[in-house]
């Protein structure tokens, strides 16, 4: 029955099935079970094409499954978007909209939507993602598209029931099928990666896409899906199901269910870490060992494959496709979490891990973003044990033992570690805990919390360092980032989740939970490494997270919960030990910038720079900071500050005596580690980041030290300001927040192109009064990574000082006042005020007097700075307060009291010292007077006591002390402390601190003091000044001391806060003051030697200026001499060496030029034997080409609307040109009648520097020997000037002569010779060659040039002759580089030579010399006199003679020839050099040929009405303001009239008007648009004569003036006109025939007329196309918002394989669409962007990378990145779109990228160039 249904046809088989299963008793299920079972049927393979067909067909019910389709999805009703993507898709997300920071739009809902003004960024997608829109629990509403919400689904159409009746029943089978396919199929990993066959995915490939179909469908056909899927009915009923056709099949049906029975049995839930270890640590796991996975429904299994087959893409976009679907979600969130733990099993056994962990994270952060999602599964799936303890069991698989056995730490070098396997995991953790509800429950329960800490406590003190002290390490590991990440992402960022939630007195046990759970872990910890007090010595590990903890929450507590601190805290001894690990890293910072660990390598201060890196320092060195301050506040001041000292290893450099020994440090180390152990205090005291500081004083303060630092950018800011380590946390500075801040503190400064070629960006500089009163060093110190960070910060401070004449010497770090400390931290002050504090203070005030070694500046000024924090928080009070010398006292205190203001005035008298022998204070020894009040405490020191104050024997009594009263206190209370490890010999201790001397060596001595530190400061404000007196005692009326200042301001000002402090302090000043004589070595300069210091500076400048006056005025003598040697006639006029030769005043002028080779350094003039050159650099171009007439700029288009067309630029024109001249006429004179070079052409450009070329040729040669790789080709000529560096590839030999003439003036040329006797001259000389010597070395270099100008430019821009060869393309192409140079420089003028005065030309021209060269080439071809264009011009009916001939080709009319062609043409042509009589004949007959053509052109452009009106208005004439017919006028009628007589006119038929309808065509219209043509060819005369003959460029100010200007400076106008009359015919006035002008143009006309009888409608285009104004060349016009480029290009593909190419770039001078690096488009080896540069810029390249913003020019064989001319809002690039940030088209940058296209400056400004292998 099913084979005979089945043989009617796919579609009628489906539409009867339809109507069979929608009756009430029909048999309609069971047909189509019996169709499924042929269709599906377990002989069928998954990839048979039926298969698949037949699945469509019946889904579809009997319609085609596209019109199905799209009748579902008519029905769609879903609200959330959900679409798919995978990694590297471009998507966007909004923090303003966001509600979870994982949120993300598709393009098409974020366009949709409306974000303005928002916070958004577009981004990559790394592992893959889906759009939130419509998802409220992900993101708001304000933020939905109108598609999606609530609002987008209410107006969706009931399904009708039968559309999805057959669905439901052919779905179940159909995904059975390919669960089936994956039961067979699957081999074991390693069976499955040696097997050939194909993936049993990609097998299964096209079943896959067909149900990823279904779930694109909507949301009716996505409820269907998800009731297959969950029911477990269908899923038991499809595995029980044997009833088949034959045997074999049933043995096939069951040996796939066993397989997966199998497969599914050896899947255990089992746990990974050695359950002995866990046990010890106290810790539980939650899932049974043995258990096993169970499957219920199809969801499933359909993951346990997915898994199984490691996340193949497919099946992962086919399962999240559903989730839009609500109970779907629900489902499957239960699935994944049951699935959980084989999921990272199997991650951490995959040799794909990276990519299987971007799987595993693009399905899990749909899930776990939402907090009622993962609610629902908290409890009954106990997802957060599950996450711990897989967390736990992966971290103990790379467990390792430490030298004792006993301690477990994690290895590094692991896998899981290294490769950050761990990281979806963690991902998921942070994930979860970002919700307060989990956060919450998760801090409940002690149980999971103890388990955390056991987890954290493997990372405490892993990647342990020990210092190499003998050689230096084999192997530097680089496994200490893996540790650094580990604890960020593990540790910290789980940490600010749970911190983020635990800010309330609500939760304030949770906080108290976790912080004794801490301290439990961290007794336990210190039990097993058996610590007593101190660490070992020569190790460390910047890994302590435990401390971390317990530092992080307790600062929580007590700012936001209001905790005790004193509650929270453990006994003295435990937090003496919890001191010990964060006060040995500090130390060991400074022993590693003291290079004490050099040996270790590089890796090390990697370590150390990562540790305070901005990414770190939140979660380690400020937790560790804070720890510390803590500490510092609960011990005993005495204790802290002499363990601070011996851990910096610096306690025998305390000492009164002048040398000392230091077993444990070198010298070189002593004072680094001294400066290491103040800045320590110096931070520990000023730091308040934890200790009551408002969030937004600690933002203005971290963003006050960065800005210090240097000047930032926008996102280098955001990126170096210490945030949240944990962006899932919640805790964010914000936007808005930040920018407020921001613009407070700092100035912006905009972009800026520097002239070396580097772009700056925006940036953020400081206020002004940032640098007065904001400037923190101890910030700055904190947050420095380097060392330069902060002499960066003082060098600028030092700036703005000067630059605002605050202080002109070199300042002092204005170490300010600190903020007032919370009351709990109250304690940390008394540092300051304790007797170990004040001895070490007035050791090192007593050192630095004394001028003992290994003491700078910069301990000084932070002994001063304690002292001034110590003043500052003293009070008069504590002044009259003196502690009584009872007998438990310590007997080696110095002072009275711990009161510093106490102490500042008590004089110490004796000190004794240990000694060597022969120290110089045993030589000068005295006795200690016994009735001195002042004097030392009499009593003796034991011998075998080291000094009379040791810090070492301090230290170990207070810690004593703190064992011994926790111990009674425990005793009393019958509590059992668990303390155990004995404490260390002496010897074992000593290693830390002072040096192991045998007694024998050292001797008492006892050193006469008499000083106190009062005393102290004033004798260092006399040295510190060199002045006697300097300081006169305190005065209550004087001012008080300025901030900013050097150490002398900062000594007085701690005198006077501390005798305003204390008036016994006060008298002991003026006591001082007056006795006291200041120690300074008498000076050598007189007193007055700061003024003889100026005077002999001033007449060391005078001498200077006399001794370079004397020198030129000798060079000149010499160089006067030279000269009268050669020529007696002689005569030096200029100092600056300008040199005239005067032989007469009839005579010709000639000046010989000197030139400066910069090779040799030799001063020469060029001559025939030995030549200098002018160093030069040819390239081919193109930026003519794309002239356009019209100045509007062309828009690159950003919509499938919008098209580009080329054939509106100046290229396009002249090839049409051509093309059309070479089709009617002689091919010889078509080729003389145009210029080529618009594309392809060349350009010459010079740094001005000249050599001589054996010089030059001796450098090549140099070049070529030198072994460094040089950076250009030197194979093609190329170097690199030897003065200026500039890119160069030749020499243009400079000619032997200029000669001068005398400037022709109208009157001259009329007294001397008439036009036509200059004419016929003209003709005379083009028949004789110029006088060049042949075979002379400049004539070969000459040639030598013109040759290497021929190779610049490729073979197919140069070859235009229909004769290939031919002589008429080398004259062509030689005569074309001329015009090429002087329209570049019209260009490089702005288009035109308006507001360019009497100076030289915008940049060094080197067109003189190239001229000369050209010159020399072209004389080598003769004009046919035939068709030589000067007869054609001069004389009459010789053209109308040619034209009426019997010939097979005519000669171009002279009307449709280039005027500037021939210009150049016929100089060239002449010998050289030309007399300035004969050039201004050329440019007067010329002009009268192009005002011919701009009357003819104009006329082709009236209609006939206007015609027939000019052309009879020389007998009707209606202006009533001239007496006589203009000029222009009548020429025009004659010009009319003449071209009437033919064809050329289309309506020349009509009749002609009376003469009055001359409205449009004013007189003024019409001289106006006459002069607008003539001014190209002006122009270009005004640069060739002012480069020919020298002559100053004139002067115009306006455009208006410009044809005027340009006329009298060509000697066609004897004075401007200003006249009404003369305005309207200032171009009649310029005409200046050479034989009668009715005659020429008769003559000129007829040519056009003949050849329009019978071309007429080419005559008409020719004529049209002569007197082109054209625009100057510009780049594309981009739209302002590069979104709109993005949008439009990023995703179009490519025209060759119509595939979207990986790096599209868009040519941004004619917007063509390329791909960069595409294979598609190689040909002949080369890439697309390559071929694009030589057909569109001859070799030149300009093009934007659509996916990274950036522009990159490619020159020759050679690219570089030239930077972006899109930036953010801030001014800033966004390379590769890294931060997305919306970016917008910077104007300046944009022409400044245009400007260097012009002037062809690349190769100049950019100096990072590579080669591109033509693969680009």
């Amino acid at each position: 029955m099913a084979h005979e249904l089945l043989s009617r046809g796919k579609a009628s088989t489906a539409a009867m099935l339809k109507v069979e299963c929608g009756r009430a008793q029909g048999h309609g299920p069971q047909l189509l079970d019996d169709c499924l079972d042929v269709v599906l049927g377990p002989d069928k393979e998954v990839d048979d094409r039926d298969v698949v067909e037949w699945s469509r067909a019946l889904l579809a019910g009997g319609e085609s499954f596209e019109e199905f389709t799209r009748t579902l999805r008519s029905y769609d009703d879903a609200s959330v978007c959900g679409l798919v993507w995978t990694a590297n898709f471009v998507a966007y997300r909004c923090r303003t909209c966001g509600v979870s920071p994982c949120m993300s739009l598709c393009a098409d809902c974020f366009s949709a939507g409306d974000h303005s003004g928002h916070d958004f960024n577009m981004f990559r997608s790394q592992a893959g993602g889906a759009c939130d829109c419509g998802d409220n629990s992900v993101m708001r509403e304000g933020g939905f598209c109108h598609r999606h919400g609530r609002k987008g689904c209410q107006s969706a159409p009931t399904v009708p029931q039968d559309l999805l009746l057959l669905p439901a029943l052919v779905l179940p089978r159909l995904v059975y099928t390919l669960l089936r396919h994956l039961r067979e199929e699957y081999l074991p990993s390693g069976l499955l990666s040696e097997s050939e066959s194909p993936n049993p995915v990609q097998k299964a490939e096209k079943l896959l896409i067909l149900l990823e179909e279904l779930t694109k469908m909507g949301d009716a056909m996505r409820s269907v899906v998800t009731e297959v899927l969950t029911n477990r009915q269908s899923y038991q009923d499809l595995n029980s199901h044997s009833e088949l056709q034959n045997n074999s099949g049933k043995v096939r049906w069951d040996w796939s269910y066993a397989k997966y029975q199998s497969v599914l049995e050896s899947t255990r839930l089992h746990s990974t870490f050695p359950s002995h270890e866990v046990l010890a640590l106290g810790c539980t796991t939650a899932t049974d060992q043995n258990a096993t996975l169970k499957h219920d429904c199809l969801l499933e299994e359909l993951l346990f494959w997915t898994v199984k087959y490691e996340f193949p893409q497919k099946m992962v976009t086919l399962l999240l496709n559903m989730l839009p679907h609500q109970d779907y979600k629900v489902a499957f969130i239960k699935t994944f979490v049951q699935h959980y733990s084989f999921v990272m099993h199997t991650l951490m056994h995959s040799h794909e891990a990276d990519t299987l962990s971007n799987r595993i994270v693009h399905i899990s952060v749909q899930l776990f973003s939402s907090e009622e999602l993962v609610a629902q599964v908290l409890d009954e799936c106990h997802l957060l044990e599950i996450m711990v303890h897989i967390l736990l069991g992966m971290v103990t698989t790379c467990l390792l033992k430490d030298e004792s056995g006993c301690v477990l730490v994690v290895n590094c070098a692991e896998p899981v570690l290294k490769n950050n396997t761990y990281w979806p995991l963690v991902s998921d953790f942070i994930n979860v805990l970002s919700h307060p509800s989990v956060s919450q429950r998760f801090l409940q329960d002690r149980t999971l919390v103890r388990t955390w800490m056991c987890f954290l406590s493997f990372f405490q003190g892993m990647n342990l360092n020990k210092r190499e002290m003998t050689e230096h390490v084999e192997f530097e590991s680089q496994t200490y980032y893996a540790a650094f990440a580990a604890e960020l992402e593990a540790c910290a960022q789980p940490m600010c989740g749970l911190l983020a939630h635990c800010k309330t007195p609500e939760t304030s046990e949770y906080t108290r939970t976790v912080v004794h759970l801490c301290l439990e872990a961290l007794q336990y910890w210190f039990k097993v490494i058996k610590f007593v007090d101190e660490p070992p010595s020569n190790q460390l590990t910047f890994h302590i997270p435990l401390h971390r903890y317990f530092s992080m929450f307790l600062s929580q507590a007590v700012r936001s919960q209001q905790f005790d601190l004193d509650s929270l805290l453990p006994d003295q001894e435990l937090l003496a030990k919890l001191m010990a690990h964060p006060l040995q890293i500090q130390a060991c910072l400074s022993e590693i910038h003291s290079n004490m660990w050099v040996r270790n390598g590089l890796q090390i201060k990697g370590q150390a720079m990562t540790y305070v890196q901005s990414h770190f320092c939140n979660s380690m060195i400020d937790p560790d900071i804070y720890l510390l301050q803590v500490c510092a506040s609960k011990l005993d001041p005495d204790f802290f500050i002499s363990s601070v000292f011996e851990r910096y290893k610096v306690v025998d450099l305390l000492t009164i005596a002048s040398k000392h020994q230091n077993a444990v440090l070198d010298p070189e180390h002593e004072r680094p580690m001294l400066e290491g152990a103040l800045t320590f205090l110096v931070v520990l005291l000023g730091v308040r980041l934890h200790l009551g500081v408002a969030d937004d004083e600690i933002l203005h303060s971290e963003m006050v030290s960065q800005l210090c630092m240097g000047d930032k950018t926008h996102s280098s800011l955001l990126d170096l300001i210490p945030e949240n380590p944990n962006p899932k946390s919640g805790v964010s500075l914000g936007t808005g927040y930040f920018e407020k801040v921001l613009s407070a503190v700092a100035d912006f400064r905009a972009p800026v192109f520097e002239p070396g070629g580097s772009m700056q960006q925006g940036m953020y500089t400081p206020k002004s009064a940032v640098w007065d009163v904001e400037f923190d060093p101890v910030s700055v110190i904190l947050r420095a990574v380097y060392r330069r960070d902060m002499q960066s910060a003082m060098d600028r401070y030092t700036a703005f000082l000067k630059q605002s004449s605050r202080f002109d010497g070199n300042p002092w770090p204005p170490y300010r006042e600190r903020p007032p400390l919370h009351p709990q931290y109250q304690g940390l002050l008394r540092l300051l005020h304790c007797k170990t504090m004040h001895i070490v203070l007035f050791t090192l005030l007593y050192k630095i007097l004394m001028d003992h070694q290994n003491l700078s500046d910069h301990v000084l000024c932070m002994v001063l700075y304690l002292l001034e924090m110590g003043v500052d928080s003293s009070t008069e009070s504590e002044s009259t307060r003196e502690e009584p010398d009872t007998e438990d006292q310590c007997y080696d205190s110095w002072f009275p009291s711990s009161s510093l203001l106490n102490n500042l005035h008590h004089v110490i008298s004796f000190v004794r010292v240990r000694v060597a022998h022969d120290a110089p204070e045993v030589a000068r020894q005295v006795t200690p007077e016994p009735n001195s009040a002042e004097q030392a405490p009499q009593k003796s020191p034991p011998k075998e006591t080291a000094q009379v104050f040791s810090l070492v024997a301090e230290r170990r009594r207070k810690f004593q002390e703190m064992i011994n009263k926790n111990s009674e206190a425990a005793a009393a209370a019958g509590v059992f402390r668990r303390h155990s490890g004995s404490r260390p010999h002496s010897g074992q201790a000593r290693s830390f601190g002072a040096p192991m001397l045998l007694p024998q060596q050292l001797v008492t001595a006892v050193l006469e003091i008499r000083e106190s530190m009062l005393s102290l400061l004033v004798k260092l404000h006399h040295k510190l000044s060199g002045k006697q007196d300097s300081y006169p005692g305190p005065d209550a009326d004087r001012l008080a001391p300025l901030t900013h200042g050097d150490g002398l301001i900062v000594i007085e000002r701690i005198l006077q806060k501390a005798a305003r402090r204390s008036c016994q302090n006060e008298q002991s000043l003026e006591e001082i003051c007056y006795k006291v004589t200041p120690p300074v070595p008498p000076r050598k300069n007189s007193p007055g030697g700061s003024l003889d210091k100026e005077e002999r500076r001033r007449r060391a400048r005078e001498r200077q200026k006399k001794l370079l006056a004397e020198f030129a005025s000798r060079q000149k003598s010499f160089m006067e001499t030279a000269m009268e040697i050669t020529d007696p006639n002689f005569v030096a006029t200029e100092e600056d060496g300008t040199t005239m030769e005067t032989l007469g005043v009839e005579e010709a002028l000639f000046v010989e030029k000197l030139y400066d080779c910069v090779i040799c350094g030799q001063q020469t003039a060029s001559t025939e034997q030995r030549p200098v050159g002018l160093v030069v650099l040819q390239q081919a171009t193109s930026v003519l080409g794309h002239r356009r007439e019209g100045d509007t700029r062309i828009h690159l288009p950003t919509s499938d609307d919008e098209q580009l067309y080329q054939d509106g630029t100046c290229s396009s024109f002249y090839d049409v040109l051509l093309s059309t001249l070479q089709k009617h006429f002689l091919d010889s004179t078509c080729l003389q009648s145009v210029s080529i070079g618009w594309e392809g052409g060349v350009f010459v450009q010079t740094c001005g520097h000249t050599v001589h070329l054996d010089c030059h040729k001796a450098y090549m040669e140099s070049l070529k020997n030198d072994q460094a790789l040089p950076t250009y080709a030197l194979e093609k000529g190329e170097f690199t000037c030897p003065l200026c560096r500039q890119l160069s590839n030749s020499v243009l030999p400079c000619c032997w002569a200029q000669s001068a003439h005398r400037l022709p003036t109208p009157t001259s040329i009329a007294m001397c010779r008439s036009l036509q006797e200059l004419a016929q001259e003209v003709q005379t000389k083009q028949e004789t060659l110029g006088d060049f010597p042949t075979g002379s070395n400049l004539t070969k270099e000459m040639e030598a040039v013109q040759k290497s100008i021929r190779r610049v430019t490729p073979h197919k821009f140069t070859e235009y002759s229909k004769t290939p060869g031919s002589p008429d393309n080398d004259f062509l192409f030689l005569h074309s580089v001329a015009r090429v140079n002087l329209e570049l420089e019209i260009v490089h003028r702005g288009g035109s030579l308006v507001t360019r005065g009497a100076a030289s030309a915008p940049r060094r021209s080197c067109f003189s010399q190239l001229f000369n060269i050209l010159a020399l080439g072209i004389r080598c071809y003769r004009i046919d006199m035939a068709y030589n264009p000067w007869v054609h011009l001069t004389q009459t009916r010789l053209g109308a003679d040619m034209m009426s001939s019997k010939v097979e080709q005519f000669p171009v009319p002279l009307l449709f020839r280039d005027p500037c062609s021939l210009l150049l043409l016929l100089v060239l042509t002449m010998p050289q050099p030309l007399d300035k009589d004969l050039f201004g004949c050329i440019l007067q007959v010329l002009f009268t040929l192009v005002h011919t053509q701009a009357l003819a052109t104009l006329s082709l452009c009236m209609g006939p009405e206007d015609r027939a009106a000019w052309s009879s208005s020389t007998c009707t004439q209606q202006d009533t303001w001239t007496p006589e017919v203009p000029v222009l006028q009548k020429h025009l009628s004659k010009v009319i009239g003449a071209l009437s007589t033919g064809c050329l006119y289309p309506d020349n038929g009509c009749t002609q008007s009376d003469g009055t309808s001359q409205g449009m065509w004013s007189q003024l219209s019409i001289e106006l648009a006459v002069r607008k043509s003539c001014l190209p060819f002006l122009r270009v005369a005004a640069l060739l004569q002012h480069y020919l003959y020298g002559d100053d460029m004139p002067s115009c100010q306006s455009a208006d003036e410009e044809f005027a200007v340009l006329a009298v400076y060509l000697v066609l106008l004897e004075v401007p006109r200003s006249s009404d009359e003369d305005c309207h015919n200032l171009t009649g006035h310029c005409l200046h025939w050479v034989a009668s002008s009715d005659e020429l143009l008769g003559q000129w006309c007829f040519e056009v007329t003949t050849f329009a009888a019978g071309n007429a409608a080419d005559a008409r285009t020719l004529l049209s196309m002569q007197c082109k104004a054209w625009a100057e060349p510009h780049l594309l016009q981009l739209p302002v918002s590069y979104n709109t480029i993005f949008q439009h290009y990023h995703r179009r593909p490519c025209h060759a394989c119509s595939k979207v190419p990986k790096d599209p770039a868009l040519c941004l001078v004619c917007g063509a669409f390329v791909c960069l690096k595409g294979a598609c488009c190689k040909q002949q080896n080369c890439y697309e962007c390559v071929q694009h540069t030589q057909l569109c810029g001859a070799g030149t390249g300009i093009f934007l990378l659509v996916n990274a913003s950036v522009v990159i020019i490619i020159r020759g064989p050679e690219f570089c990145l030239w930077g972006s001319v899109y930036l953010d809002a801030h001014g800033e690039e966004d390379r590769d779109l890294r931060r997305g940030k919306p970016l917008f088209l910077c104007e300046e940058r944009y022409r400044v990228l245009e400007q260097q296209w012009l002037i062809h400056s690349y190769d100049h400004v950019n100096k990072r160039w590579g080669p591109h292998y033509n693969g680009l």
